[in-house]
């Protein structure tokens, strides 16, 4: 089975959103951001058990992920939902520059990272064209 690139997501109608974080003040002030640019975000999540729930009854196309979710991780996460095999494209986020976690997001497999005081439509979807095709977040990659 084919699985759709970067480019096939952002041509959809309109992509579907998911964001994990474990601030709910940041979930519902991304979710208002995100939305007011017409993303459609169809759900948020605050740890692991709740983004693994949403993933199998929303089917988003895109999941923004914190790389620290309080207690848990970012990346155990997208570990999780890669062997799940889970087709969406993940994009961390965090407060942290890109920097400080440059080895762990390139064998993540994610397609990229944007700062959390950098998050708009914009951001996102440069992030998801720039994506190296190579190793992405993807149950056959």
């Amino acid at each position: 089975m084919r699985v759709p690139t970067p480019s096939v997501i952002l041509s959809r109608v309109r992509p579907r959103y998911l964001i994990v974080d474990d601030s709910p003040a940041f979930l519902a002030a991304a979710q208002n951001l995100l939305e007011h640019q017409g993303l459609a975000v169809v759900g948020v999540a605050a740890n692991a058990g709740e983004c693994l729930r949403s993933v199998d009854q929303l089917a988003p196309d895109v999941i923004l992920v914190d790389v620290d979710l309080g207690n848990e991780s970012g990346f155990d996460l997208a570990r999780r939902l890669a062997r799940r095999g889970i087709r969406a494209e993940l994009i961390f986020i965090s407060m942290h520059a890109a920097d400080d976690y440059v080895d762990l997001i390139a064998s993540s497999g994610a397609a990229g990272f944007v700062a959390k005081s950098d998050l708009s439509r914009a951001t996102i979807e440069r992030a998801l064209i720039e994506a190296p095709e190579a190793g992405r977040h993807r149950a056959d990659g």
